[in-house]
């Protein structure tokens, strides 16, 4: 990609609309200072005395976050939040983010929060070291109504945004914001509507989704061609060539330290080599960076190969961010491709 290439596409993304589906969480750091550890009298356990506590948005928030920085101009995320405190954390949060708009975000008293509770022990000199993550999930069923709305929600957003992004994050199925029945109406509107990107990423896996560009890691990829992962770059291009032929969409797949891959439906496939590391590394939100750029990227008129040297990039901003789930703007990804 030259430098013209990469100004055209980039400098559309200010008037772009881009929807992004699926489970918001918060992501509230816990900051602790080791010079004040103290033993509690009660129960001559170890306190960890927390200095600072920050949240921002994650999961399909991190998302959110990418786009944000990557400055597309209308962002409309789809979802829930709990009628609770982390509920409060998270909606403040996001109302706090430029280009985003919170029409179609509720909090409901049926959900509780997804949070992601992350105590970090900060030292002078050293990277943050993360400690025993503290999670809140739900783990029953999402009520029909709440669906109900949803579904709603993306129905009446379709014709008017350049990309819908759907990240499910939840580990049980049906409990989050990526029902059979919001699938279902997934399904429907790219049926109707063949123009709209739409992109989908989950952490189960893609079996059962509709016929969509799809992302997924290695191990998902041979989950899906019904077998191991794949052992080598070859492999891996020839079972997602496979895949995208037989979903009629592209699919795109990382590779960890090969890269990235895409695969068209004609049989065409491209790579990406990943950037070299500089330094200390945080994987954290490195994939959720990936779709989003490739969602940005790919609705801004990008080709497969020029979406995937945008995205791996932009993972390459983000794993040098310690202690944080990180983006990349347009100016660090310019920076990163040398333009």
């Amino acid at each position: 990609m030259n430098p013209t290439q990469f100004q055209q596409i980039t400098g559309r993304y200010s008037r772009m609309s881009i929807a992004v589906l699926g489970d918001f969480c918060l992501d509230r750091y816990l900051e602790i200072d080791p010079g004040l550890a103290e033993t509690s009298l009660e129960t001559g356990l170890s306190v960890y005395n927390v200095v600072r506590v920050r949240a921002q948005p994650g999961g399909a928030g991190t998302v959110l976050n990418n786009l944000v920085a990557l400055g597309i101009g209308r962002l409309v995320p789809i979802g829930f939040a709990g009628d609770d405190g982390e509920g409060f954390e998270l909606l403040r949060a996001m109302r706090d983010l430029p280009g985003v708009a919170m029409d179609h975000f509720r909090q409901t008293p049926l959900r509780r929060t997804f949070t992601y509770c992350k105590p970090l022990v900060i030292e002078q000199g050293k990277p943050p070291r993360e400690l025993n993550r503290l999670d809140s999930k739900n783990w029953t069923p999402t009520a029909a109504e709440v669906q109900d709305r949803l579904i709603a929600a993306i129905r009446a957003e379709a014709g008017q945004i350049d990309a819908l992004v759907i990240m499910d994050q939840v580990d049980a199925a049906g409990t989050g914001v990526v029902t059979a029945g919001v699938l279902d109406a997934v399904g429907q509107i790219a049926a109707k509507l063949p123009q709209l990107r739409i992109l989908a990423d989950s952490r189960r896996g893609l079996h059962g989704y509709p016929a969509v560009c799809w992302k997924m890691n290695c191990a998902e990829l041979g989950k899906l061609c019904g077998g191991p992962p794949p052992a080598s770059l070859d492999e891996a291009r020839r079972a997602a060539v496979e895949l995208a032929g037989r979903n009629g969409r592209d699919v795109f797949v990382t590779l960890a330290e090969e890269g990235m891959l895409a695969a068209m439906p004609d049989g065409r496939a491209c790579h990406a080599a990943s950037l070299p590391i500089r330094g200390e590394i945080d994987i954290v939100g490195a994939g959720d960076s990936v779709t989003a750029n490739l969602a940005a990227a790919l609705a801004a008129g990008a080709s497969p190969a020029e979406a995937l040297e945008l995205a791996s990039a932009a993972a390459s901003v983000v794993i040098h961010q310690l202690g944080t789930t990180g983006t990349a703007s347009v100016r660090q990804i310019a920076e990163t491709l040398g333009m």
